[in-house]
């Protein structure tokens, strides 16, 4: 039976490995250690808390050894873990907790002024501080109460869920996707055998853990082969070249944005890169010149492609075939169906952009409490519609096209346009809006607001910033204001996104 217990099963093998190396603290725990903690929580959250098999736990917390002991533990108790994102207002956290019904909610002391917002307006059931300074139950107090002993773990089958992790939707609604425990396992498999990861590797991890990114790419694999992680806190550029030289890191995974930011950084130039493997960036199309930076430091640069709803590693490809291929996100897994469709939905010829659609054990469950959601994204023969438009080409490499939907990368993070507008919307002084995605030299994209103020009303693009960061996270404020008479709209009254985007490039040239 497929088993998502990864840690569990790898301290069999190798106990005495170093699994995981903390940045911040120094702490080089092994393979028998980190298990220990990952039962000890399960116990705690089982036997503590009173959680039972299919529970919701949250967590809102950084990157922190606390934060993977509760993600093991979710293998270890059948509980289900909803990771929250950190960058999240008490507002759009109130819309998750209460989509999922928590059972009880971890988090640090860096976000216990959200906590205080957020409680009045949700339940989130029992709160356990990870740092002792307020009057909620503590991380240590909850773990001591338990006292020492045998753990024996319920057995969780292959399709029951390990964890939710929402994801916003084009409706501007987060919507949770069910990752069940056969989905964690197989992605961890596939990406070992298919990317050639060994015992020998070390990874580091500087993107949040509450990210689909940093728990399937490379957490899950790197710990089923055997290696090492290096938990980063944050990301900083200093910190990650030192880091990477003095762990002496092989593998590692980025956005655009970092890769950019990690090339201008001054250590970039003279940093020791003879241990890597190769460097691997996803989450938005990778620029060929930047690829082109790290191939004159002598390091590959693959580019990879994955979604929350089916995997964050999805394609793989060879060193040469990185450059060779520069652009393409390489040739589907092994056991990975892929194929790009029509509008409908037969299968199109080689160099044909249409909407790429997977199959596999990969695949997730759905969306939480949203069967609406599900049926449309899941047909009836098990195949995922991303919405991404794509091509392949005569050799089985895939590129990826464009977005079907609004939606556009920033900094690696997607962005849905229909949240923005929901928002802007609610504003009295505003008659219409809409938001759309352009180029940015540091972002990849960014959002700029087109906007019709209403009768008798002056807005400000300083006081719409305000009025959307008090209600979302500040990764999706708009970077730019346009205040128009009219928005573009077919006969049917749909936004034509096209014509904005068009006028912003014609202003951006004069």
């Amino acid at each position: 039976m497929i088993c998502a217990d990864i840690i569990g099963e790898r301290s069999l093998l190798s106990p005495d490995r170093i699994a995981v190396v903390e940045v911040a603290t120094g702490a080089r725990l092994s393979y028998r250690e980190m298990d220990h903690r990952a039962s000890a929580c399960a116990r705690a959250w089982l036997y503590g808390l009173g959680l039972k098999p299919g529970d919701r736990i949250g967590i809102l917390s950084g990157n922190r050894l606390e934060f993977l002991d509760a993600f093991f533990a979710a293998a270890k108790s059948g509980v289900i873990l909803v990771p929250l994102g950190t960058r999240l207002t008490a507002a759009e956290l109130a819309v998750i907790v209460s989509d999922c019904k928590l059972s009880a909610l971890i988090y640090g002391a860096e976000h216990a002024e959200t906590i205080r917002d957020l409680t009045p307006e949700v339940d989130v059931g029992r709160l356990v501080a990870l740092d002792g300074d307020g009057d909620d139950l503590t991380w240590e107090q909850l773990l001591t109460s338990i006292g020492e002993g045998e753990y024996v773990p319920p057995v969780c089958r292959p399709d029951d869920p390990y964890c939710l992790l929402y994801t916003s939707g084009t409706t501007g609604r987060p919507k949770g996707v069910i990752t069940p425990h056969r989905m964690l396992a197989w992605n961890a498999y596939n990406t070992v055998v298919c990317w050639q990861l060994s015992e020998d590797d070390v990874s580091p991890i500087f993107t949040p853990l509450y990210h689909a990114g940093g728990l399937g790419a490379f957490l899950m694999p790197i710990l089923l082969a055997g290696g090492t992680i290096v938990l980063h806190r944050e990301f900083d550029p200093t910190e990650v070249w030192r880091v990477i030289e003095e762990e002496r890191c092989t593998v590692v995974l980025g956005v655009p944005t970092i890769w950019k930011m990690l090339a201008e950084a001054p250590e970039f130039a003279t940093a020791e890169l003879g241990h890597v493997r190769w460097f691997i960036s996803g989450g938005a199309p990778m620029p060929r010149h930047l690829v082109g930076i790290f191939r004159e430091r002598g390091v590959v640069m693959r580019q990879g492609y994955g979604l929350t709803e089916v995997g964050v590693n999805c394609f793989s490809m060879s060193d040469e075939e990185a450059w060779a291929k520069a652009g393409s996100i390489g040739r589907p897994l092994m056991f990975t169906e892929a194929r790009v469709i029509d509008e409908g939905g037969q299968v199109l010829p080689a160099d044909e952009v249409g909407e790429l659609c997977f199959r596999g054990p990969h695949v997730s469950a759905g969306y939480w409490n949203n069967p609406e959601a599900t049926a449309e994204a899941l047909d009836k023969e098990g195949w995922f519609h991303t919405g991404d438009m794509a091509r392949r080409d005569e050799d089985g490499f895939f590129f990826i096209a464009g977005r079907a939907k609004d939606m556009f990368i920033s900094g690696g993070v997607n962005v849905y346009p229909a949240e923005i507008e929901n928002v802007l919307l609610q504003n009295p002084s505003l008659a219409d809006a809409a938001v759309v995605g352009v180029p940015h030299g540091t972002w990849g994209e960014v959002g700029v607001a087109f906007v019709v103020p209403a009768e008798g009303e002056k807005v400000t693009p300083k006081d719409l910033a305000q009025f959307v960061g008090d209600r979302l996270a500040r990764y999706k404020i708009p970077k730019d204001f346009r205040v128009v008479d009219v928005l573009p709209r077919t006969p049917y009254g749909k936004v034509v996104k096209g014509e904005l985007v068009e006028m912003w490039m014609k202003e951006q040239q004069n």
